[in-house]
């Protein structure tokens, strides 16, 4: 099973937005509290996001694996990375369903998004 995770990466990305024309004073505080959160500090941006894309896969959130993937790359996280992370998440915490979501819309979204960071 292949999944559009350049699709869901839009639709996500324009719910959003639409959101935002309704609620916007919720999503602002969404959105400040993710530029609170992410950046570099203490703890590097890339591992933010590979932290990341391992609780995305142990909460089996398709939206939040495809767009912390595309975030990790885009902090210079590699492939093998990325999908070690996942496999944290599989192994420490989330076993069968966050194997299965690794398996699956993860690696789509690595072998999706990791040429265009090259």
């Amino acid at each position: 099973m292949t999944h559009d995770v350049r699709k869901i990466l839009k639709d996500f990305t324009d719910g959003i937005g639409s959101l935002s024309k309704s609620n916007g004073r919720v999503i602002q505080a969404f959105m400040n509290l993710q530029d609170a959160t992410f950046g570099d500090s203490a703890i590097p941006n890339k591992y933010k996001e590979l932290i990341s894309v391992a609780i995305g896969c142990y909460n089996r959130c398709q939206y939040c694996i495809v767009y912390h993937v595309y975030k990790a790359y885009e902090t210079g996280a590699t492939r093998e990375e990325i999908l070690e992370a996942s496999m944290v998440a599989a192994g420490g915490f989330g076993a069968g369903p966050s194997m299965a979501y690794s398996a699956t819309v993860l690696l789509d979204a690595v072998n999706e998004f990791e040429n265009d960071f090259k």
